[in-house]
């Protein structure tokens, strides 16, 4: 399969800039969109309007914040990988602990989400880099189990609509996406490469309506789709060099960027971009957790 080359037209969203955006998530109760800055450890809400992102909250979670995921249950608030473990946070901005002390200290949680069966799933990375961090889930009740060792820079990751395949980045050393079976009590086996990413770092991960892979890469001012058998399908160019993370309001692809690192900033760099595609994706999956099981 051919990569497209058809030109798509990218739109800033955001009115603010942000050192290091990360993890956008549709939420399904609301249709609003979450996202971090791991810079300045918040978590944002917002609503789209007329093309626009519109800020609504910015809840300070901690200084090491990692992804969110939204709880099944309107009103119910999120849980948000943070520093060694994992929060609650009520739409009340009270924050809560669920999880700690997952990672050894000096690692901290990065990026994360759900499966269809409602476990969150969480990876960290290691400081220094080196192989010695984990991949978790995290059950309803909050219990956590360690899926997958030896990682280092625990990036994107999505499940196929029926659970059964998680596709994963760890970024370092080998920059690829990484393909799992899953058994219905999460198990991983089957470990095998669906492809390598060339030309910069795969980050965030996005898995749209025909089972394709939108995937964010650093330093590259690129997004890309790819095949679940590792085809390079289409690239879209960016004005921003550090895209960090995708997600799919229906067919509104949402990019995450940081400035970050970035000696001569362009306009564009640490804005929340948008270009829309031809497939669509659906809200994030919640975790099936409740307040009353994690308070």
């Amino acid at each position: 399969m051919s990569p497209s080359s058809r030109s798509r037209t990218v739109e800033i969203l955001s009115e603010a800039r942000y050192v290091q955006a990360e993890s956008p998530r549709w939420d399904g109760r609301d249709g609003r969109l979450a996202w971090i800055d791991m810079s300045t450890g918040r978590l944002h809400r917002g609503r789209l309007d007329a093309g626009k992102i519109v800020p609504e909250s910015s809840v300070f979670i901690g200084a090491q914040i990692g992804a969110p995921a939204p709880l099944a249950q309107p009103g119910a608030g999120w849980v948000v990988a943070v520093d060694r473990g994992m929060v609650h946070v009520g739409d009340d901005h009270v924050v809560s602990a669920v999880v700690t002390d997952l990672t050894a200290p000096g690692d901290y949680m990065n990026d994360g989400g759900c499966d269809p069966a409602g476990r969150f799933w969480v990876g960290s990375q290691a400081m220094p880099r080196d192989p010695h961090c984990s991949l978790w889930s995290i059950d309803a009740d909050g219990a956590p189990t360690e899926r997958l060792g030896g990682v280092t820079v625990s990036n994107g990751l999505s499940f196929d609509s029926s659970g059964s395949t998680l596709y994963y980045i760890d970024t370092l050393p080998n920059r690829s996406i990484e393909a799992f079976d899953v058994a219905p009590d999460g198990e991983l086996s089957r470990r095998r490469t669906v492809c390598r990413v060339e030309g910069g770092n795969p980050d965030g991960m996005v898995i749209d309506q025909e089972g394709m892979l939108w995937v964010a890469v650093w330093d590259a001012a690129e997004v890309r789709r790819y095949s679940p058998e590792g085809a390079l399908v289409e690239t879209i160019r960016l004005p921003a060099t550090r895209p960090t993370a995708v997600t799919l309001v229906d067919r509104l692809l949402v990019i995450t960027t940081a400035s970050v690192g970035l000696t001569d900033p362009a306009p564009a760099d640490g804005a929340l971009l948008g270009v829309q595609v031809d497939v669509g994706g659906t809200p994030a999956l919640p975790w099936k957790g409740t307040p009353e099981t994690v308070g």
